[in-house]
């Protein structure tokens, strides 16, 4: 037992994949490369799916591709109003970006969600984008004042979250993903020739995309309630 935290401690550390050799060397972490090779996939999957487009006779590949993004725009447009269209492009990205991180656990790969580096990065972005957006529309002093709505007296509150809402945003998926990888090491580590394979069902398929879903809803939702005009 004791060998198997041993194992699981060395696991739960965001390991160094490669060092480059300039300024002394500079560490690049297994949650890098993975993200690396993230990023390449879905860069190679833009391509070969999006190179035989036609209007006049759509594919089913495409026409599922439009129906996704139909659907995404629908989403955006419900949750920000008549300014949405400059934000579903990034929450689309966002949203297979961290759809796939907790996927690819089921490809041996670690996610990349489970470096707490990663999540934090995330979520700052999706602050950057609530407040930048909150102000960019309503202007310094209507930026401000929505710090004040609904009321003045929840303007310390409102305040508050500027810091709360980006530490619930990355603590809710990195936990979520690192107590899920904890689970499986475990479940390997009991029974490994049958329960993993059940259970990664629900751990990397089915929590992973619940919670993929969270994060952009949240953003998504904290991002209207900064710029959605009044009807």
């Amino acid at each position: 037992m004791e060998a198997f935290k041993e194992s699981l401690v060395s696991e739960l550390g965001n390991k160094t994949a490669f060092t480059i050799p300039v300024l002394g060397g500079i560490p690049v972490a297994d949650s890098v490369v993975v993200s690396w090779i993230i990023m390449a996939l879905l860069t190679v999957l833009s391509l070969v799916l999006t190179r035989k487009l036609s209007v006049r006779s759509p594919g089913r590949v495409q026409a599922a591709l439009e129906w996704a993004v139909q659907f995404l725009n629908g989403f955006v447009k419900t949750n920000i109003g008549s300014r949405w269209r400059p934000f579903a492009p990034w929450l689309g990205t966002v949203a297979l970006y961290i759809g796939l991180s907790n996927l690819i656990g089921i490809f041996g790969l670690t996610p990349p969600t489970k470096d707490i580096s990663v999540t934090t990065a995330l979520a700052v972005m999706s602050m950057l984008l609530i407040y930048g957006a909150q102000f960019r529309y309503n202007g310094l002093l209507g930026g401000l004042k929505k710090f004040a709505e609904p009321m003045p007296l929840l303007l310390p509150i409102n305040l508050m979250e500027v810091v709360i809402r980006p530490l619930a945003l990355c603590m809710r998926l990195f936990g979520n993903i690192l107590g899920a990888y904890i689970i499986m090491e475990m479940l390997k580590f009991v029974a490994p020739a049958v329960l993993p394979a059940v259970f990664s069902i629900y751990f990397d398929l089915f929590d992973g995309l619940i919670q993929t879903v969270v994060f952009v809803f949240l953003t998504t939702l904290f991002t209207g309630e900064g710029i959605k005009e009044e009807e």
